[in-house]
């Protein structure tokens, strides 16, 4: 059941967040869009995923989780279909950002129901189902795209038909998690690894928008591009078994600091030596999908199980918010100095994070969390 939730992650960020960054170059040729314009689609997608996190807890007390997870796939993939309809900027930005809106809707949605089911590996299983959206994409894509620029809306119907195929498989996997009795809750102690969050957020999204931008300025063919995408989904796909044990045991935040220093080590890599991109990108899917869970993975480790959808939902909130902010800058910077600029601004945002993130300490677990190795911290060794 976990690997058909999991496909919820490939639509809500494989397909309807991340699969844009292989899009964008054919969009900016045929369009005439800058970086600017290209970041700016992105800022749109995270202004919607930030209103849907602000109302999903809102959404979930009313519809509950399996039908609020329904309803964000729904949407989801009727919004990836009918960005092929239309060339029109404005029209652009409001699907980009029902994508982001429903996609919140799935992420939460989904993580909480990952966090409930008794399989402790569900949760890494559940953000790895991304990666399994970024190889698909990266696979495709490119080689469609390739010299074609006019064949953009292909690109979005293809997005939109893997998109409806992954909720008719996924439909079923929420009807037999249990629910709880939703409450409204704070942060608290959680702030800084909210603050550690909005950087990594504001971070990671400009690597995956303008990878395939600084790609092409580095003169990689269709078929590279394709190879760097495909190994950042694979990546991102054998990870969870990894990560499953330092994200229920690893005390603090540690596994959260690790994960973001390692994707600074990735984002500065191909500025260092241009034969690194394969590397940068194998760290970049070993890790980026792993910083949500581990941040789900310290809700269920320091709150009661009815506060979880309210906490996730609120962090998802300043997460949304980073992606936000984050995109429209870096792609100004890159448009005046050049791509390279936005694998710099990856490197120093997300160094911030890790740094945040390896300060933070918490104590044990919360009562009533459930009775495994991932719902109590472990002391520090």
């Amino acid at each position: 059941m976990k690997y058909r939730l999991a496909l919820g992650s490939a639509v809500a960020l494989g397909f309807a967040r991340f699969a844009y960054g292989l899009v964008v170059p054919a969009m900016r040729d045929q369009l005439g869009w800058s970086l600017a314009d290209a970041g700016l689609q992105t800022t749109a997608n995270g202004v919607g995923y930030l209103l849907g996190a602000i109302v999903v807890a809102m959404v979930v007390r009313r519809l509950g989780t399996a039908r609020s997870f329904r309803l964000g796939m729904i949407i989801t993939t009727v919004s990836l279909a009918a960005t092929a309809a239309t060339a029109i900027p404005l029209l652009q930005l409001l699907l980009r950002a029902t994508a982001g809106f429903s996609g919140a809707l799935v992420f939460v949605a989904g993580t909480v129901i990952a966090a409930r089911m008794a399989d402790r590996s569900a949760i890494t299983v559940y953000f790895g189902g991304a990666g399994l959206g970024v190889a698909l994409s990266g696979l495709a894509l490119p080689l469609v795209l390739d010299g074609h620029p006019s064949r953009w809306p292909v690109a979005w119907l293809l997005l939109g038909a893997a998109s409806l195929a992954a909720t008719a498989v996924s439909w079923s996997a929420v009807t037999s998690v249990q629910s709880a009795a939703e409450t409204k809750a704070k942060l608290g102690n959680l702030w800084p690894i909210g603050v550690a969050y909005v950087l990594f957020g504001a971070g990671y999204i400009v690597y995956i928008t303008f990878l395939t931008a600084y790609l092409k300025s580095e003169h990689s063919t269709a078929h590279e591009i394709a190879a760097t995408w495909t190994l950042i989904g694979v990546a991102a796909v054998v990870a969870p078994p990894v990560w499953s044990r330092p994200l229920a045991n690893w005390p603090h935040a540690r596994a959260m600091a690790v994960l973001l220093t390692l994707q600074v080590i990735a984002a500065l890599l191909p500025l260092i030596d241009r034969a690194t991109v394969l590397v940068s990108a194998a760290i970049v899917g070993f890790t980026f999908l792993n910083v949500p869970a581990s941040v789900a993975a310290l809700v269920r480790r320091t709150k009661a199980p009815q506060e979880w959808t309210a906490v996730v939902g609120a962090l998802t909130v300043l997460f949304a918010a980073g992606q936000t902010v984050g995109p429209w800058p870096a792609g100004f910077l890159a448009d005046h100095f050049g791509a390279a600029t936005a694998l710099w601004w990856t490197a120093a945002l997300c160094l911030a994070g890790a740094l945040v993130a390896l300060c933070w300490r918490t104590a044990s677990s919360v009562v009533g969390s459930p009775p495994n190795r991932e719902s109590s911290a472990s002391p520090a060794p």
